[in-house]
């Protein structure tokens, strides 16, 4: 029962052959569409000058974020659908755990810093073009990927270095914290709640700088006379707040919880929703209700 595990085993969803196959085709469609999706998005961003601007550029960063998210969990997921020995290496899991986390953080990080955005642009107009200038814009964006890369560091590494004997099957189609925890057969309080404090110090400041951000926009939404500037305004920020509330509903019903002791089956469920859903709903928010978007898409 000592014995050091070298490899995982993921058990995924259902075990049925067919129902496998369906999942696999529905999965792929789903990544299909969110990689194109998304990296429509980036072109259409870099071709078209006039949307080179702060509030799409943070876009473009989120869109390359989305791809590189997705790609962390569903390719192997998608293998292991087909696959009769649904293995990956240790080395493979903590890899596969470090870019879930730290993509995942700089997520949080780029949401509260378009929040920010919206909230000088809306509320602070004519200091906008003065406060989010180019090198803002960059030093913004270049922070949450730095920020992302090092939160994911000490979970990885705690879990890493936690014992996993001879039970090696991850009930999860990919490495998540839960079942990893669950899995060890070390004393992990400590892990626990060394990760719960994280979790709890991103989501929470980064959701309460977005929330904050926003009972600000529509405070000022609120004083604007006319019942179309009202919808005007509101309508360049509804996207956004559309993609914040159902990634944040979703990571933290996930992750800020002291103990981890969401069933199996309702954590796979959670998961599938922040890790194949909302990376496709993101493009498809941003260019159904954007109107610059749009056109600039038919250009």
């Amino acid at each position: 029962n000592l014995t050091a595990v070298l490899e995982f085993r993921l058990l995924g969803f259902s075990s049925n052959a067919h129902c496998q196959i369906l999942l696999f085709t529905v999965v792929l469609v789903i990544y299909t569409l969110t990689i194109l999706g998304n990296i429509i998005i980036i072109s259409v961003v870099t071709l078209e000058p006039r949307l080179h601007l702060p509030m799409y550029k943070f876009l473009q960063n989120l869109s390359f974020l989305e791809v590189c998210y997705t790609t962390t969990v569903i390719p192997k997921m998608l293998a292991n659908l087909l696959a009769k020995r649904k293995n990956i290496s240790f080395s493979g899991c903590m890899a596969q755990l470090y870019y879930f986390i730290s993509l995942g953080a700089t997520e949080c990080y780029l949401l509260a810093v378009m929040a920010y955005d919206r909230y000088l642009a809306v509320c602070e107009p004519l200091h906008y073009g003065v406060v989010m200038t180019a090198e803002s814009y960059t030093c913004l964006a270049v922070g949450c990927w730095v920020a992302g890369v090092f939160t994911g560091f000490l979970p990885c590494l705690m879990v890493s270095r936690l014992r996993f004997c001879s039970d090696n099957l991850i009930n999860h189609f990919f490495c998540d914290i839960s079942p990893l925890l669950k899995l060890s057969c070390s004393d992990t309080t400590v892990t626990e709640a060394v990760i719960f404090i994280l979790s709890f110090l991103v989501l929470a400041s980064c959701f309460l700088l977005t929330l904050v951000s926003y009972l600000l926009i529509i405070l000022s939404i609120l004083k604007i006379p006319s019942a179309s500037g009202k919808r005007i305004t509101f309508s360049t920020c509804s996207s956004h707040l559309m993609v914040v509330t159902i990634y944040y509903g979703t990571m933290i019903s996930m992750y800020v919880r002291p103990t981890y002791n969401l069933s199996s089956e309702l954590n796979k469920a959670v998961s599938v929703l922040y890790t194949v859903v909302t990376p496709l709903l993101n493009p498809v928010i941003y260019s159904l209700r954007n109107k610059a978007f749009k056109k600039a898409l038919e250009k």
